[in-house]
């Protein structure tokens, strides 16, 4: 069995879009993470130290992105897995990237990616 740690909705003001007047703004958009990890050690030793640092994570995410200026949110759920893997002690992943209201018939649109570190 492979455990599971999940950072859901994690949101973050950001410059996102492709349309010249959202080059100007700050939208809102919502990650969700799943990490692959066995939670074994830490669970027995109750140690933070043994844990992933699900603190650490959200809180390198928020700045990265918040920092950001990407036109897709293609391209925040890519460049975010990968300083995920490049940092962290993480061998596999799953991110979703939403945008809500980006449609206005629509009460969300996201993208959803797997990544393994060194593939």
């Amino acid at each position: 069995m492979k455990d599971q740690v999940l950072i859901e909705g994690l949101g973050v003001e950001t410059t996102i879009g492709v349309y010249e007047w959202e080059r100007n703004i700050k939208q809102r958009v919502m990650l969700d993470l799943q990490f692959e990890t066995d939670i074994s050690p830490a669970a027995a030793e109750d140690d933070l130290k043994l844990a992933l640092d699900y603190d650490a994570i959200s809180r390198r995410v928020t700045s990265f992105v918040s920092e950001s200026r990407f036109l897709l949110i293609e391209s925040v759920a890519e460049k975010t897995a990968q300083l995920i893997l490049d940092e962290f002690a993480v061998q596999s992943l799953r991110i979703k990237v939403s945008k809500p209201g980006a449609i206005d018939n629509a009460d969300n649109v996201a993208v959803l990616i797997e990544r393994t570190k060194g593939s």
